[in-house]
């Protein structure tokens, strides 16, 4: 009676063995997010704000990577799928872009913009195959939902060695998505105006608030309010080459954001901060593949190879190419941009000598400040 009860047991436990064995084989196939999948079978999914067809700024620089990504690892062109001008403000529109790449097959989701967020979270819970993964913002789950961004504030910083080389006015306009209270756009102005300070303690930074993260059309309308309060040179964190334009139609200069704008506005552009997004999305989707990926937020920089300024144009200043090396240098060995006496615009210390602000600091909420040779209203 026990030899039979034994050999039961033996035959149940081997049952066991090979279902689990079955559902392993099975989840690789299926592309689960902790399981791998095969190179010729992934699907990568992108969510886009704009359309990359405008060929420059925000969508655009995203849309590089994963053209990157796609060439570096081998993927077909049926393997990417793509939604263009996907309203961040609208949740409808968002989850149905959403929904249509989980129909489609999607095993990871980039989605680029910051008020895709909260819809991506309630979608990874609803569909814990697939991975989400979030540019900028700050939720995830221990799961299948993790966030990505950078220290672009390090080109920021080099960006204002640019503009303060350049400017005769002292007066550098600054065209902001969003207000004081959004770390991302902050903690840029903020570095932008130390990199100015660094060259120029006289010049000041005037900022301008959008309140939207895409309009073409309040970007030119925010750039032409601080060309008339006389300031020479545009900065912005806007999706468009809308204050560029803005800045050579009036005989100024400028720097972009996200990828080059030289050849947008060639007599007024010096520079731009610029994301190489494909460092990201390379690694990103061959962890995929080899079945790595974790739910890990990303934050990289300069070292990493995920952000740099756009190569200087004839405009810039003479002696701007060899502030802004000395700058990297210092930077790519370990200068925080954020370390050492701070102040912020109203005499309140922020950092004090042998301290800096980490990473948490910058991102978390605690960046509300601005920096004190920023005017805002």
């Amino acid at each position: 009676m026990l030899k039979r009860l034994v050999t039961l047991l033996l035959i149940v436990a081997m049952a066991a063995s090979m279902t689990a064995c079955k559902k392993t084989d099975d989840s690789k196939e299926s592309g689960g997010a902790s399981a791998g999948i095969s190179k010729d079978k992934i699907k990568v999914a992108v969510i886009h704000i704009g359309n990359p067809a405008d060929g420059a700024g925000y969508t655009y620089a995203h849309d590089q990577g994963i053209i990157a990504m796609q060439k570096e690892l081998g993927l077909a062109d049926n393997q990417i799928i793509r939604k263009n001008n996907v309203d961040d403000t609208d949740a409808v529109a968002i989850k149905t872009a959403l929904e249509e790449c989980v129909e489609e097959g999607a095993h990871i989701i980039f989605g680029t913009s910051w008020g895709y967020m909260d819809m991506m979270a309630e979608m990874a819970e609803e569909h814990p195959d697939i991975i989400f993964s979030h540019c900028s913002g700050y939720k995830s789950n221990d799961k299948n939902f993790n966030n990505y961004f950078g220290r672009i504030y390090q080109a920021r910083y080099l960006a204002g060695i640019a503009a303060g080389l350049k400017t005769k006015s002292n007066k550098i306009g600054y065209v902001a998505a969003m207000g004081k209270d959004n770390a991302e756009v902050t903690g840029g102005i903020n570095a932008f105006a130390m990199g100015i300070e660094s060259v120029n303690p006289d010049a000041k930074v005037y900022v301008k608030v959008t309140n939207t993260w895409f309009d073409p059309t309040l970007e030119k309308q925010a750039a032409e309010a601080l060309l008339d309060m006389g300031c020479d040179v545009i900065a912005q964190h806007a999706d468009t080459t809308a204050p560029q334009l803005a800045a050579e139609e009036r005989g100024v200069w400028g720097c972009g954001y996200n990828s080059d704008m030289t050849k947008d506005a060639p007599k007024a552009h010096l520079t731009a901060p610029i994301w190489k997004w494909g460092a990201y999305y390379t690694a990103a989707v061959k962890a995929v593949i080899e079945g790595n990926w974790t739910n890990e937020n990303y934050f990289g920089g300069m070292g990493d190879g995920l952000v740099d300024i756009s190569p200087l144009s004839e405009n810039c200043a003479d002696g701007t190419a060899e502030a802004i090396e000395a700058a990297r240098k210092r930077i790519l060995d370990g200068y925080k941009v954020f370390e050492g006496d701070i102040f912020d615009n109203e005499g309140n210390q922020i950092c004090k000598e042998g301290e800096f602000l980490s990473d948490s600091d910058i991102t978390g909420g605690k960046m509300n400040w601005y920096y004190r040779n920023v005017v805002a209203e």
